[in-house]
């Protein structure tokens, strides 16, 4: 995964600096640690009317409680329901929690699916890959992640990468297991390209895109060159799939750090403050509206992790005891910068008429435990809970699924992790029966549907 540090160092995630890339010639390297090269033969699988569809998937990590949030139960007793009431909101179908009283305003913009569920270990790690893969990690098979998957298939619009992860991917959760945010068995070339920095400290500045000055455009031009010199000196090579992936790689390295486009689209400081104010001067409404600046300069889609870890900040993952937040912290510090930066972005998305042609997904990878535990939080749950979509074909003010009277199982329209992500694909115009060169080559179909159909969502 190449990724961009606010030191204006990148690197990949086996520790080679761009500096050693292009000085050292690490290409070779790289080149060689990529898998075969596959034809690329399902980009044809593709509705050619939704090709400028794009997705900003948030991916809630440490996993929302569906109870005080958007699937509340008031006539339940008080160790269920709570401490929070309902709001009206702008959609006639639904109440939301008294916390959100941005997203109120602009629930007639999404729709909520109450019958999340998966039946895997209530472990982070696992829903972690099961709401961005569609599949859960097993027998060493790492399935790509959505963004991952489409930038296989469609490739890149312009010289910004077609995926981008925000702020950063996933860290530590507890499972030490994938974390489904990478190209998985694609190999490396599909990885996503994130950011590593924080956009809303006081000294973000637009990532050093651009070769150290030591380097000047002359040298970087023989790099370019460096196929034609394999081409007359190590013929065998030149015929392999590395040696094109190596190609490759260079090429989408070369454009992104000399691409004026790529610097503006990563430069917040072209907005007017009153917006950034707006998003929340926060890490995740910073990256919230640097996700919207991406997508809008080409990016096909930006996945932004509202958490990193859950043990080092307050989160979503509420047992209610130390090193994890409380429910009184949930209402007091998540829940106000989570309102402000969804509801800045979807409201931008509307006026800026982009919210048509851009799904936002809010994931999360399982609920919380009905019953309040005797340290006043909730625990793990992932028998229930409520992920929704906005935008990208997707129409606002709906609900999906009925979950029973404690919110503890889906009542009526079960929905698994891969109707979710087939959800993402349907709205980027992918054919559901593509597949995907999987491991060892064999034909990887790119949605599970497993025992059932996988059914319209909206």
């Amino acid at each position: 995964m190449l990724q961009l540090t606010g030191r204006g160092r990148a690197q990949t995630c086996d520790g080679v600096t761009r500096r050693d890339f292009l000085q050292a010639g690490a290409l070779s390297a790289i080149g060689m640690s990529l898998p075969m090269l596959m034809d690329l033969k399902a980009r044809g699988a593709v509705q050619q009317d939704h090709d400028e569809r794009s997705v900003i998937m948030i991916f809630n990590l440490g996993a929302p409680s569906q109870i005080d949030t958007w699937d509340m139960k008031p006539d339940a007793s008080a160790e269920i329901r709570g401490p929070f009431k309902p709001i009206k909101t702008a959609s006639a179908e639904f109440d939301i929690s008294e916390i959100f009283p941005l997203h109120a305003k602009v629930a007639d913009k999404f729709s909520l699916v109450r019958t999340c569920y998966h039946t895997a270990a209530a472990v982070h790690d696992t829903g972690h890959q099961m709401l961005q893969t569609g599949r859960l990690f097993n027998g060493g098979v790492n399935t790509p992640h959505a963004g991952c998957a489409l930038t296989y298939l469609r490739g890149r619009k312009t010289d910004l990468p077609a995926h981008v992860i925000l702020p950063e991917p996933m860290g530590r959760t507890g499972g030490n297991m994938p974390h489904g945010q990478d190209a998985g068995f694609l190999g490396k070339a599909y990885d996503p390209f994130a950011l590593m920095a924080d956009p809303s400290k006081p000294n973000f500045q637009v990532p050093d895109m651009l070769p150290p000055p030591e380097i000047g455009q002359a040298r970087l031009d023989r790099r370019r060159k460096l196929r034609s010199i394999v081409d007359q000196t190590v013929k065998d090579f030149e015929a392999t799939d590395s040696a094109q992936l190596m190609d490759s790689n260079f090429e989408a390295a070369y454009r992104l750090m000399t691409s004026t486009q790529a610097r503006e689209a990563f430069d917040l400081s072209k907005e007017p403050q009153s917006v950034r104010d707006r998003y929340g001067m926060t890490r995740f409404g910073q990256s919230c509206l640097l996700a919207r600046r991406l997508i809008e300069a080409g990016v096909r889609f930006v996945t932004v992790n509202t958490f990193l870890t859950v043990f080092d900040e307050i989160t979503w993952d509420i047992h209610g005891s130390q090193p994890f937040t409380s429910i009184e912290g949930m209402r007091d510090i998540v829940a106000p910068m989570y309102d402000q930066a969804y509801s800045a972005l979807i409201e931008d998305l509307v006026q800026r008429g982009m919210l048509d042609n851009t799904m936002v997904c809010n994931l999360a990878e399982f609920g919380r435990t009905p019953r309040i535990n005797p340290a006043g939080g909730r625990d793990h749950w992932p028998q229930c809970w409520t992920v929704y979509f906005a935008g990208g074909g997707v129409q606002g003010g709906r609900v999906v699924g009925r979950s029973d009277a404690i919110g503890g199982v889906p009542a009526e329209r079960p929905v698994d992790p891969p109707e979710v992500v087939a959800t993402i694909y349907r709205s980027l115009g992918l054919d559901l029966e593509t597949t995907l060169p999987g491991p060892n080559g064999r034909p990887f179909p790119l949605v599970d549907f497993g025992k059932h159909e996988i059914r319209e969502l909206f």
